[in-house]
């Protein structure tokens, strides 16, 4: 008898405002109950915004400017969030996958890996701060949360983004990080062409298979938020 494959919804929100995804992740976790069915990933570029982890020390956020600040949930510091940068947030079961929350991180982490290594740029952990980085600079950060064995929260991926923003923050609440992008490593490419390899590369790692949804999620007030 041949295993079939679970599968995981895959939804382009396109760029949208924090705080309604943020409520519309925590309406879908609720929600969810143990349907395999629901597992989802929702890939998304946030207009501008810093986000603060739950334990975040308000001391990394130095000179925020114009750009809001929102604390939430997640785990991990304060980082920052705008065009250009892909934000992935993988909503799965890990309890049904079989794994723990360290394990996904490193499953996530080796997914954004896999992906650089696509473009031949070498990427790596680094031991007690989470993310991925191509030398001394951070390429990619997480922060996520698990409520009843289910994720949400996730990861973003800087890809031809604005950076300058990270300057008005300690990112990860480490002082002087360096942030860097893979424009800035010379790859010229498009966000969904990143998203595509990047969203194979999540799909093995948490043995899943992708179905692209050309809809929204249900749980999103799609009248409150950008088309664009």
């Amino acid at each position: 008898m041949d295993l079939i494959t679970p599968t995981w919804q895959v939804r382009r929100l396109g760029l949208q405002p924090y705080q309604p995804v943020w409520d519309a992740m925590e309406r879908h976790t609720a929600e969810r109950a143990d349907l395999p069915d629901r597992d989802e990933l929702w890939l998304v570029q946030h207009e501008p915004v810093f986000t603060q982890g739950q334990a975040g020390k308000p001391e990394h956020v130095l000179l925020p400017g114009d750009i809001p600040v929102i604390r939430c949930n997640r785990g991990g510091q304060v980082t920052y969030h705008g065009p250009g940068q892909i934000v992935a947030y993988p909503l799965v079961n890990i309890r049904r996958l079989g794994l723990g929350v360290r394990e996904l991180v490193n499953r996530i982490e080796q997914a954004i890996i896999d992906t650089l290594s696509h473009w031949h740029v070498l990427a790596a952990r680094r031991s007690g701060a989470p993310g991925v980085y191509v030398g001394q600079a951070k390429i990619a950060a997480l922060g996520l949360r698990v409520r009843h064995g289910c994720s949400f929260h996730g990861l973003a991926f800087n890809v031809n983004m604005d950076l300058a923003p990270f300057s008005g923050i300690n990112p990860c609440g480490f002082h002087g990080l360096a942030v860097t992008q893979m424009v800035e490593l010379g790859i010229d490419v498009t966000l969904p062409v990143v998203e595509a390899k990047l969203v194979e590369q999540l799909s093995l790692q948490l043995g899943l298979g992708p179905v692209w949804s050309a809809n929204l999620p249900e749980t999103l007030y799609t009248e409150s938020l950008s088309r664009s």
